[in-house]
């Protein structure tokens, strides 16, 4: 019954190379934030999901990012720099980052086990890795192995900065929720979201432009972005509390 699997089984281990080289950037990067969560580690049940709304928010991206980008072309002519930053800001970043965040509230805001303020880190990077680890694997199966190491440096720890930023202040509007104070729980849901959207669409603008300077700001950019998420992680990591 499995002599049909038979042609394929020369291909095999090159597939098992490409799964590797697109999973294991998000792997490691999943493992590192879970570490990092000492108080109280969160049910496996739970993070599993949370992979899956990752990728659940990406096949969601590719939809709308269609939409929107069939819209934007059809006010901005592609040519103009400033369909560039658009593209980036309005579509791909306002709109990844949403559905990530979406699917983030969805499944955790009123989960018992979001019963500390670094559970909000941890959850908004597993569900902002699932999306890169799904992305990941159509990129390398679409353009091959030379896009794997650039993205394994670039774009899926890119994606768990950004989700790091967000889920800092998610965390924080969940205790503000605990404590009555919606005013302040809003605030601090629009600043995850808002932040996440414009450190994204800063990456996407300097990475879409090409150039010179572009290249230039973009290397400081990822520096600067990189360093302050790892300091955040260690931070909230060390001054986690109850909410």
């Amino acid at each position: 019954m499995f002599f049909f699997l038979l042609p394929l089984l020369p291909a095999l281990p090159i597939l098992c190379v490409y799964i590797a080289a697109a999973l294991l950037p998000a792997v490691l990067l999943l493992r590192y934030i879970y570490r990092h969560d000492t108080v109280e580690k969160e049910p496996a049940p739970l993070l599993a999901s949370l992979l899956l709304m990752g990728v659940l928010a990406a096949v969601c991206s590719g939809v709308l990012e269609g939409i929107g980008q069939s819209v934007l072309q059809l006010l901005v002519a592609p040519t103009r720099p400033i369909y560039t930053v658009l593209m980036a800001f309005l579509v791909v970043a306002a709109v990844e980052e949403g559905t990530k965040f979406f699917f983030l509230k969805r499944r955790t805001w009123n989960h018992p086990a979001f019963n500390y303020r670094f559970d909000g880190v941890v959850y908004a990077v597993f569900v902002s890795l699932g999306f890169a680890a799904i992305e990941n694997v159509e990129y390398v199966f679409s353009y091959g192995l030379s896009v794997a190491l650039p993205r394994a440096l670039l774009s899926v720890p890119g994606h768990m900065a950004f989700s790091v930023f967000m889920g800092a202040f998610y965390g924080r509007a969940r205790l503000y929720a605990d404590l009555g104070d919606d005013g302040a729980c809003r605030r601090c849901l629009w600043g995850g979201y808002l932040t996440a959207v414009l450190l994204h669409g800063f990456y996407d603008t300097c990475a879409m432009m090409g150039g010179g300077l572009s290249l230039l700001v973009f290397g400081v950019f990822v520096a600067v972005t990189f360093f302050a998420a790892y300091r955040t992680v260690k931070r909230e990591s060390a001054t986690d509390a109850p909410v």
